[in-house]
């Protein structure tokens, strides 16, 4: 790639063995959600389009770091506005009444027992380690109980749990972690 090419990158490319996110597809993103943006076409594009992305991945590619960034913050735009077409059709209290009732399903799953939170895994199959979402529940049930505790949208998309056999359903924690995202959100 030549240094033209290089510069004129919407985002720092990768160098040597270490892989990035394909920059065609990227782009592709992004000139998809400008004109989403632009048309203010509320269905075309959502946060959660946006949060459960996907690119693959190549040498040379643009950083995931970088650009994971900068989706966070056009997840952030499409769920605002999401939230302004919400409480124009029907309400601020609409808006608030659903949010409460995300939240109280979420605190709903966080007061169950540590290690018993959501469904175990198969005998010979592998989930997310239960020690290390439990620890994270308890630090988001410390937010929800004390205001001092605070978890950023940014450090929920960004949690990694390692693996082990008979963890924790990774579609359920992954359905929970997307709520408390939205959570967050709502009450900016």
């Amino acid at each position: 790639m030549s240094d033209a090419t290089e510069s004129s990158s919407p985002f720092p490319l990768t160098r040597g063995r270490e892989k990035g996110y394909r920059p065609d597809q990227v782009d592709e993103f992004l000139d998809r959600a400008r004109s989403a943006y632009e048309e203010g076409g509320a269905a075309s594009l959502t946060a959660d389009d946006v949060r459960s992305l996907a690119f693959k991945m190549q040498r040379k590619g643009y950083s995931p770091r970088h650009v994971d960034a900068a989706l966070d913050r056009l997840e952030d735009v499409f769920f605002e506005r999401e939230r302004r077409a919400i409480v124009r059709e029907h309400g601020e209290d609409e808006w608030w009444r659903e949010a409460r009732a995300l939240l109280s399903d979420v605190r709903g799953r966080i007061g169950r027992p540590r290690g018993k939170r959501f469904t175990r895994r198969g005998m010979f199959a592998l989930g997310y380690r239960r020690s290390q979402v439990d620890a994270f529940l308890d630090r988001i049930g410390a937010m929800f109980a004390n205001r001092e505790v605070t978890v950023t949208p940014g450090e929920v998309r960004e949690i990694v749990f390692h693996p082990e056999w008979r963890g924790y359903d990774e579609a359920q924690v992954d359905a929970l972690l997307d709520a408390l995202v939205d959570i967050i959100l709502s009450t900016r």
